[in-house]
């Protein structure tokens, strides 16, 4: 074994009176109770994945011994309480070895039976392809798509180091879990890989472990055929401690992760080299045992190789026993973590009481009318009226963090009286992501999973596009995420159409459980962050960068107007000859052109729907009151593609939209320019 960078050794644990894992003593006993572990692992993921069809044994074969080391030896958790905040924590970011996933949990006693096992990869199962944390005890992250799980497991380093600097004392440590993820060769070959790595680096968070599926084969063929960068040097110059061991020898595992606990004062690369679909005969170290089944043949010829019956789904008894003795002594560990916040609980009763605010998420009764009372002035961006209500909730809400992709300066995300995270010093409330907007997102999505962090992040509404797969698994996982994207239209003006977003709302608007809100003025604004705040689920925020009118139509309750989804705030006078529905910046030119045409002597309805989301979930009824009956011509009026409009205007309504990418000029010649002026409307309308 190769150990690069420094050898450390054994230190005093942190916490005498607390039993750590990686206390126990390395014997032989222990190694071959391991090698069981890592037999069954191999036994179980070859043969869930043949039962299925489909799916991919190569991982789990040859991470088998990490997968035992980790469950068996290193990780602090316990089965029964799956969500202890003071857990270790492990993400499979290369999620398709899921496999290794499932039978580690399956072994060491968490809700997942043998039944589950045998349904890997069926409807409505708890063994789905790829990991699923909405569906699976014991599963951190939604995971799949690769690299994103490092990024998720960067974002829950980070937000363990916060909410450590908040709430640990000298005398009472009660937060220092560590982030264990495991990833491959195609995690390492994503870009998003290197954002997080190089932030996590920067930081220096010296609570994450990553180790790396060194297997040198993918799944179109080796490795050797697309990549060969000098990975370790990369890590160094990210700042992260780098290792190299065997990762199919259980010795040499031993040696590097039960050192890896200690004295840690950076991230941590394991590049642990290991035999993809280690154990079969044939296809062992090769690409045919990635992605697709061993085969009846081979799957007989694997277990006898390695001496396993050939039983399916076969575990020894021994197995088992190992890992009940371990529940108990995972449950003493936590019990004696609980009397240790029970002691810094009574020492500390104002961080308690915080402690318990942010674990809750809880807002205040009066939140909505607070909200009314922030004073803006008229006219004002979106953008600033969002930064003055952000600086008001921070101050009410300690679960609020956040920041920019290097815009807080044009986003207006900064939190003006909290410090900035800098490296080894978390007590800050505001991240500087850099220029790094997918790994940001990521990152965002990891603060939240941490269960007692609310993130805000932003950028301008263009770079929506580079953290979209991230916002994706974001809206699956249902997290609570706040994104604020400022320079919501062409109105931007002489950046020009690199930066003008034209496909991006309704790109946005597609993605299931995400709900986007495009707010109008700053009435409206401030109810969009309260619809953030007590949506279950991410919501997007798209903001002006331009000044909007206040409207004395938009000053209305909550349940009246953004909590509706869509209101109607200029009424008619008749039976209506026009509708005009708008968003955002928009909304001010409908009721512009409302009045034009009531001087033509038109009846006109003009309605801001600043969020479809919440408008689909209104009932049948308060829909039809809106959109529905004879109401004349329907006008939609938004500056974006007008892809959806025609769902409430109808096939016959008129959309004033994009059709180009914009131009680089001033915002008020965009408007003649592209037709968002009074008369170019009239013009098409009547």
């Amino acid at each position: 074994m190769n150990l690069k960078d420094q050898t450390f050794t054994k230190a005093e644990p942190k916490h005498p009176s607390i039993s750590h894992t990686d206390s126990q003593e390395w014997d032989q006993e222990k190694k071959n109770i391991l090698s069981k572990i890592a037999l069954t692992i191999r036994v179980l993921s070859m043969d869930a994945v043949q039962k299925a069809d489909s799916g991919h044994p190569g991982l789990p074969m040859g991470c088998a011994e990490i997968g035992a080391y980790l469950w068996g030896q290193a990780l602090r958790y316990n089965p029964k309480d799956p969500n202890w905040i003071n857990r270790d924590r492990f993400i499979l970011s290369a999620g398709h070895g899921s496999m290794l996933l499932y039978s580690c949990l399956h072994l060491s006693g968490y809700d997942i039976s043998m039944e589950d096992i045998e349904q890997f990869r069926q409807l409505h199962s708890k063994t789905p392809g790829h990991p699923e944390s909405i569906l699976t005890p014991g599963v951190e992250s939604t995971t799949g798509p690769l690299g994103q799980g490092l990024g998720n497991a960067v974002g829950q380093a980070l937000g363990l180091k916060i909410l450590g600097a908040r709430f640990n004392t000298e005398k009472h440590k009660i937060l220092d879990g560590k982030v264990f993820v495991l990833m491959g060769d195609g995690c390492v070959m994503e870009g998003i890989t290197s954002e997080v790595s190089s932030l996590a680096g920067h930081l220096k968070l010296n609570n994450l472990i990553a180790i790396y599926d060194a297997n040198h084969v993918t799944l179109d063929g080796p490795l050797s055929e697309s990549c060969s960068e000098d990975t370790k040097m990369r890590y160094r110059a990210y700042g992260w401690e780098v290792y190299e061991v065997d990762g199919n020898d259980l010795d040499a595992v031993h040696a590097v992760i039960d050192q890896a606990r200690l004295n840690q004062e950076r991230p941590r690369l394991i590049i642990a080299h290991t035999i993809i679909g280690k154990g079969s005969p044939n296809k062992a170290g090769t690409f045919k045992v990635h992605g697709a089944p061993l085969g009846a043949d081979e799957l007989k010829a694997t277990k006898l190789a390695l001496g396993a019956t050939l039983d399916p789904f076969y575990v020894p008894s021994a197995v088992y026993e190992f890992f009940k003795k371990k529940q108990v002594q995972e449950a003493h560990v936590q019990e004696e973590w609980r009397q240790l916040f029970d002691a810094w609980g009574k020492a500390n009763p104002d961080k308690l009481n915080e402690f318990e605010a942010m674990k809750h998420h809880k807002l205040p009764v009066d939140l909505e009318e607070r909200l009314h009372k922030i004073a803006c002035s008229s006219p004002v961006s979106g953008r600033k009226a969002s930064q003055e209500v952000l600086n008001v909730l921070a101050e009410m809400l300690p679960q609020l963090y956040g920041g920019s992709a290097d815009l807080s300066c044009s986003d207006l995300t900064m939190i003006k009286k909290e410090a900035v995270i800098t490296p080894g010093n978390f007590s800050g409330r505001n991240i500087k992501f850099g220029v790094r907007e997918f790994g940001m997102a990521t990152i965002a999505t990891g603060l939240c999973e941490t269960e007692m962090i609310t993130p805000f992040i932003g950028t301008f509404l263009t770079f929506s596009d580079y953290m979209r797969n991230a916002i994706r698994l974001a809206s699956l996982m249902k997290m609570h995420v706040i994104y604020q994207f400022t320079h919501d239209s062409i109105f931007l003006g002489e950046d020009g159409p690199t930066h003008q977003p034209i496909e991006h709302i309704a790109a946005l608007r597609a993605i299931p459980n995400l709900q986007v809100i495009r707010p109008c003025d700053a009435n409206e604004v401030k109810m969009a962050w309260l619809a953030a705040l007590n949506y279950s689920g991410p919501t997007a925020l798209l903001l002006s960068r331009q000044n909007l009118p206040l409207l004395s139509e938009t000053n209305v309750s909550y349940s009246q107007g953004v909590g509706r989804g869509a209101y109607i705030i200029k009424k008619e006078n008749r039976s209506p000859d026009y509708t005009l529905v708008a968003t955002g910046s928009e909304v001010s030119l409908s009721l512009d052109v409302g009045l034009a045409l009531e001087k033509l002597g038109k009846s006109v309805r003009v309605i801001s729907m600043p969020c479809w989301e919440i408008f689909e979930q209104q009932s049948h009824e308060y829909q039809e009151k809106i959109f529905g009956g004879e109401i004349g011509k329907r006008v939609s009026i938004e500056a974006g593609v007008e892809m959806g409009w025609h769902k409430y205007i109808g096939r016959s309504g008129i959309a004033i939209s994009m059709s180009s990418f914009g131009a680089s000029a001033p915002a008020s010649d965009l408007a003649v320019e592209f037709g968002f002026t009074v008369e170019s409307i009239l013009d098409r309308i009547l």
